[in-house]
């Protein structure tokens, strides 16, 4: 009988022990894997490096830059080029990035994916679309690192004259496709051109939220149905989207773009809108407002300015038609850093913003590059940043 008990107590004891050791792991496991919150009030200029507009990579050319993400399990940094298949295939580069408190030392390009369609084949070019067939043409402008998959979530902004909506789209780390999420209705086009996305002012801005769960979107200007672009007199309405891994959409809310900068009287073209989003801690993200006046001459001048923003107390517009003669809350926004006021030699056409790795200090480091939109003219352009919160 005692020896039964025995038996008894150490196969609990065991059981126990099991149980302990697998929760340990599992905590582990999730604690790995899950982004934690970060703290941002203010930014310091580190350094900056340019890509040469004549330099390539596996014969393509290594431009087009529109979104960067890092992943710090690997620590390799993964460079999305909104090349339509003009150039090249649609594609990703993987990169080191080599930087400190200090200086940036680098930028070493290491390999180079194209992105896949469902079918395995590459994405077409615009001059190869047919209606006829099942291939499509991406236009890609943000990218991020999936923390719980270790794939990768990129986006494309649709194309109105070809009849194609802009896609949020799941890919491994080779490019190769997994699955695609539905956008909300309010963003999709009509036949009228009365609802949905402009062309080229669409999903330019995404962002795993920081427990990696849900995945935000922002459009760089307002859809059609919710008014005007934004001008040198008035700002404008534009949305960010929260969906689920399946493509509910959880919320949304109205960001109040600003105005369009330093507008002078003979400016051919003005505008202003969201070329990016980060997520801070769970109901706060950085996003980069890009704006750009060409004057008369034809050069153009870019105003970058990066915003810390909040949506608590803001109205949840999911189900709002429209925002015109709505009485809604927009996020409330705060400026964080306006990159013409940094010691820049130039700022350029910014369009991607991510987290990087840990600084010597403690610090995180931030991220942002420029899109050259393969124009001589342009510059692919990283700048990186120490974030300096009030506590440090």
């Amino acid at each position: 009988m005692q020896q039964a008990t025995k038996i008894i107590f150490l196969t609990l004891l065991v059981t126990v022990m099991i149980n302990m050791i697998s929760l340990h792991a599992f905590a582990t496991s999730a604690q790995d894997v899950a982004p934690h919150s970060h703290q941002v009030d203010k930014l310091r200029l580190i350094d900056s490096k340019t890509i040469p507009h004549e330099q390539t990579y596996n014969k393509t050319n290594v431009g087009g830059i529109s979104g960067i993400t890092y992943n710090p399990k690997s620590n390799k940094w993964y460079l999305l080029s909104d090349d339509r298949s003009e150039h090249s295939f649609s594609r990703f580069y993987e990169a080191n990035l080599n930087y400190n408190l200090r200086q940036f030392n680098n930028i070493n390009i290491k390999n180079v994916n194209s992105l896949k369609q469902p079918n395995g084949s590459n994405y077409i070019s615009k001059k190869q679309f047919s209606n006829k067939s099942k291939d499509i043409v991406a236009d890609p402008e943000s990218i991020r690192f999936d923390p719980l998959t270790n794939n990768i979530l990129y986006t494309s902004e649709g194309d109105r004259s070809l009849g194609l909506n802009p896609f949020i789209r799941f890919s491994n780390l080779n490019g190769n496709f997994i699955s695609e999420l539905p956008i909300n209705e309010s963003l999709k086009m009509d036949t009228q051109s009365k609802k949905g996305f402009r062309n080229n002012l669409a999903i330019e801005g995404s962002t795993f939220s920081v427990d990696g769960t849900s995945i935000w979107t922002s459009m760089e200007a307002p859809v059609i149905q919710d008014g005007p672009v934004p001008t040198a007199d008035s700002g404008a309405l534009s949305r960010i989207t929260q969906y689920d891994r399946r493509g509910n959409v959880l919320s949304e809310y109205a960001y109040p773009i600003d105005s369009v900068p330093h507008v002078g009287n003979n400016a051919k073209t003005a505008e202003n809108g969201v070329s990016e989003m980060l997520a801070i801690n769970k109901h706060e993200f950085l996003t980069l407002e890009r704006a750009s006046v060409q004057s008369s001459d034809g050069t153009f001048k870019n105003y970058v300015r990066i915003y810390k923003i909040d949506i608590n107390h803001a109205s949840d517009i999911k189900d709002t038609q429209t925002l015109q003669n709505a009485e809604v809350t927009p996020v409330k926004k705060k400026l964080v850093a306006n990159l013409n006021d940094a010691q820049l030699d130039k700022v350029d056409n910014i369009e991607g913003m991510t987290f990087g790795k840990k600084l010597a200090n403690g610090n995180d480091s931030l991220v942002v590059v420029s899109d050259n939109n393969f124009n001589k003219s342009q510059i692919s352009q990283f700048i990186v940043f120490e974030v300096v919160n009030n506590k440090t």
